[in-house]
């Protein structure tokens, strides 16, 4: 692959997740996905075994809680919750992926943003990661700090009789998505230290292409073996959308840069 061809005009979510399929093959990327591969997989094997240990027992918990004249409903409801408990529990344990392989990513994000540009970023390499640990760990917390409250009126949702219950799955649905296209647009951001109230603001600008892009992974984070890979897709489909789109937008603006 010639990394002059790589870069194109503005695509859609999907079409940046399929860059990052693409990306993800180049033999200058390989040694930089391992790590966050093998974390990704060990992750998911564990959650998915005790998963699919204990999701019957839960569902059918949840399903108690309906009232009786509203019985008829656990036709439609059974395979909306079997979709939200998937789809919730890979996301907690995607985001403690992402929280474990953070470092990795950065480096994954680096050198992909180098390939499709041919210009040196940092001089950062396996030996600087623990450096920047304390700096990757508090933009981690930051994310958390935005997450949590969002994440709390979303599961308050589960609770609230027949309206909350049902529409409690696409309301998640939606704000995860919104968070895993902040989760992996953070990291060529991050490694640029734009700002991660920046950071938001510019990837609301282009609402649409990110809920799409963060919906596709969430969805693919359900999938057996498809989950494993995930992660690295991802960091290199959102590095390929912060060159082709926010790079230069961002930098030109010097109050967007932190220390």
């Amino acid at each position: 692959m010639n990394s002059t061809n790589i870069i194109n005009q503005p695509l859609s979510g999907l079409g940046y997740l399929l860059k990052g399929i693409q990306l993800l093959r180049h033999p200058q990327l390989r040694i930089f996905v391992l790590i966050p591969l093998l974390i990704n997989v060990l992750i998911f094997a564990s959650a998915f075994w005790f998963l699919f240990s204990s999701i019957t027992a839960w569902i059918e918990t949840y399903m108690q809680e309906l009232p009786t004249f509203l019985s008829w409903l656990s036709y439609i409801l059974w395979p909306i919750i079997i979709f939200t408990i998937l789809f919730s529990f890979s996301f907690i344990f995607s985001t403690i992926a992402n929280l474990i392989a953070a470092p990795f990513n950065g480096l994954l994000a680096e050198k992909t943003e180098i390939l499709l540009t041919n210009a040196q970023i940092n001089d950062d390499g396996w030996q600087d990661i623990f450096k920047d640990l304390p700096r990757i760990l508090k933009r981690e917390c930051q994310k958390w700090v935005y997450f949590l409250p969002r994440m709390l009126g979303c599961l308050i949702l589960f609770f609230i009789p027949v309206i909350g219950q049902t529409i409690a799955p696409i309301v998640w649905f939606i704000f995860a998505g919104w968070m895993m296209a902040i989760q992996y647009a953070d990291y060529p951001f991050d490694n640029h230290k734009v700002s991660f109230v920046t950071m938001r603001k510019t990837l609301a600008t282009r609402f649409g292409k990110n809920i799409t892009f963060g919906m596709i992974i969430s969805f693919c984070t359900t999938i057996p073996l498809v989950n494993f890979i995930i992660m690295p897709i991802a960091v290199c489909g959102a590095t390929a959308a912060w060159v082709d789109i926010y790079k230069q937008q961002v930098l030109d603006d010097p109050l967007n840069r932190i220390d």
